[in-house]
């Protein structure tokens, strides 16, 4: 592996735990400044005192987000986008290039592939290019796979997740980014499909964080890499106190009561 990439990765990766806690706070290009990414320097020193590894967002948010205090956190700049008042939402485009996140000082940079969508060629060729450019640099791809189309029955059928995982790993990603399958005994099915770190994605937004910490171990216990949560985290009554709760158990091997004694 070229070693800017072996140095990057281990920015936004626990390099004893090789796990990773990443806090998405790209949503007010796809759903507008909603509550937790209005004070992105705010959320971001709640996250990081908490113990997450990486934050991710787009390419313009980094000068108003960059702290210059406080804990260190990595920093993946995401190159894909969609909104939510397109007719076609699911189509994401690029927005950035691999260059605009060496320039902003990231540490990876990370794409979105929905896979079914109509435009899915597209969004392939487009995450095959960035990948290819992006291992010049030795700069690390976190690609987020989902499926989503007019064939897709269910996206986080385990088969189905298990494509999503693949198809990241063949094209060149170091990272990827799938739902979870809803039990260990499924998803670990997906992680042993990949050769790649895989890390699940919070989905919707819970009431019950029992259920967040509950889907975090599992996913542990069943080989996952870590997590990619956005909203259940950075929307959450008080997000230092949960990213502890969840640092335990990625990395310090908690089971879900001694979490949920730090909550």
């Amino acid at each position: 592996m070229h070693l800017g990439k072996m140095v990057r990765l281990e920015r936004i990766f626990n390099r004893n735990t090789r796990k990773t806690i990443i806090v998405p706070l790209d949503h007010g290009v796809s759903v507008g400044p909603i509550f937790g990414v209005v004070d992105l320097r705010d959320t971001i020193d709640k996250v990081a005192e908490g113990g997450a590894n990486a934050v991710l967002m787009h390419k313009g948010l980094p000068r108003r987000s960059h702290r210059g205090h406080g804990r260190d956190i990595g920093l993946i700049i995401h190159l894909s986008a969609s909104t939510d008042l397109s007719p076609y939402p699911n189509a994401k485009t690029l927005v950035g290039e691999v260059e605009d996140a060496i320039r902003l000082g990231a540490d990876a940079v990370s794409v979105h592939v929905n896979l079914g969508d109509e435009t899915e060629r597209n969004m392939l060729n487009e995450f095959g290019a960035i990948s290819t450019r992006a291992n010049n640099w030795g700069m690390p791809v976190l690609a987020m796979v989902y499926a989503r189309g007019p064939k897709i029955k269910n996206g986080f059928d385990p088969e189905v997740v298990k494509h999503c995982a693949r198809l990241g790993e063949e094209l060149g990603a170091d990272v990827v980014k799938v739902p979870y399958t809803g039990d260990a005994e499924t998803f670990r099915n997906v992680v042993e499909s990949c050769c790649i770190p895989v890390v699940i994605a919070g989905g919707p937004k819970m009431d019950n964080q029992r259920d967040i910490v509950q889907m975090v171990y599992d996913s542990i216990q069943a080989g996952g890499a870590g997590l990619s949560v956005g909203r259940n985290i950075f929307q959450a009554e008080d997000p230092s106190r949960l990213v502890r709760a969840l640092h335990g158990v990625v990395h310090q091997n908690w089971n879900v009561e001694q979490a949920m004694h730090e909550l």
